[in-house]
């Protein structure tokens, strides 16, 4: 049912802006590491030439390879260009050729279909561990893809105040706050379930889980 209201809602933005000489900004780094659910489909798909897609090889490559991609018509590629240009010169050379070399030997999406599975697994473990130790006034997101899910604390409980406290049990993650931009998120954080195997997810989950009730002890 979600995805079918989020398909609905993004054909309704596209009809208005169909209407008005505007270019729609679509940052989708996470877009195709769906693994539930049904894929949907970019903004590019119902606004065409008035969208800038933009993505990251850093999420379905390597992350260590920090570099992105953008998808928009031509008249727009050659204003991005000097804009690039006049900012910082050039992108990282290496990591171009290296990334061009490795989209020319594979098959980039039989790698994204391994750790989209891949990822499933270990997001199925974060949940079911959150759902066996955390307290039942927290909740937590059950995400249908990517590399995160969201946690938010009991109102009047500060994930910055956490931070510290978990700190002392040798877990950390990163508090919610600086992704709000009207409103605080002080009792949220992020956590990323793509990056431990499902043995140490567990063991982090219940050092954060002790934090989490001596914060609201």
């Amino acid at each position: 049912m979600r995805n079918y209201i989020y398909s609905k809602e993004q054909r309704k933005i596209a009809s208005i802006l169909n209407n008005y000489d505007t270019i729609f900004i679509e940052d989708d780094p996470y877009g195709e590491l769906r693994f539930m659910g049904q894929d949907l489909p970019s903004m590019k798909a119902y606004l065409k030439d008035n969208v800038i897609l933009l993505g990251s090889f850093s999420k379905i490559v390597s992350p260590a390879m920090r570099l992105g991609w953008v998808c928009a018509k031509r008249e727009i590629i050659e204003k991005l260009i000097i804009a690039k240009q006049a900012s910082d010169l050039h992108t990282n050379y290496f990591s171009q050729r290296v990334i061009h070399q490795y989209l020319v030997d594979n098959d980039v999406d039989n790698h994204i279909q391994k750790i989209k599975s891949l990822y499933k697994g270990k997001r199925d473990c974060m949940v079911s561990m959150i759902e066996k130790y955390f307290p039942p006034e927290v909740k937590a997101t059950k995400p249908e893809g990517g590399m995160f899910l969201w946690v938010t604390l009991p109102e009047g409980f500060s994930s910055l105040e956490l931070f510290d406290i978990a700190s002392k049990e040798n877990v950390v993650f990163v508090p919610g706050d600086p992704f709000y931009v009207n409103e605080k998120g002080t009792n949220t954080m992020r956590l990323n379930y793509t990056n431990s195997t499902e043995e140490k997810i567990e063991e982090g989950i219940k050092r954060l889980s002790v934090a989490i009730k001596k914060l609201m002890k």
